[in-house]
């Protein structure tokens, strides 16, 4: 069975969001449907997209776990973005929660070191 995954993220801005999400996910979108969306593939038949949706913006949680963790998060650093916050659990689990210009939180996370 295949799964496919769009998480959507609420926007007010397109070219503002697009901007930020290209320099978080370092790449351009995959595609754009239309004027008010674009969508990236974080994985196969896995794909995270900005809508704009302004009565809506600012309200999204999404955590995406990685098996390259600390590389990651430091290549967000080297364009331009930093965590917002970062969490380790009790457990071990890391989390770096980074923020959109609307203050939709986008999270990765990753097994203990």
């Amino acid at each position: 069975m295949t799964v496919d995954l769009f998480a959507g993220i609420p926007v007010r801005d397109h070219a503002t969001a697009a901007a930020w999400y290209e320099r978080l996910l370092g790449a351009p979108p995959a595609f754009r449907p239309n004027d008010v969306e674009a969508v990236w593939e974080l994985a196969e038949h896995r794909y995270v997209y900005i809508e704009v949706r302004p009565e809506r913006a600012g309200y999204a949680m999404h955590t995406v776990f990685v098996s390259d963790f600390d590389a990651r998060i430091a290549e967000i650093a080297e364009r331009g973005l930093e965590p917002a916050e970062r969490e380790t659990y009790s457990n071990g689990v890391r989390k770096a929660i980074f923020r959109d210009p609307d203050g939709n939180e986008i999270g990765f996370g990753a097994a203990p070191a």
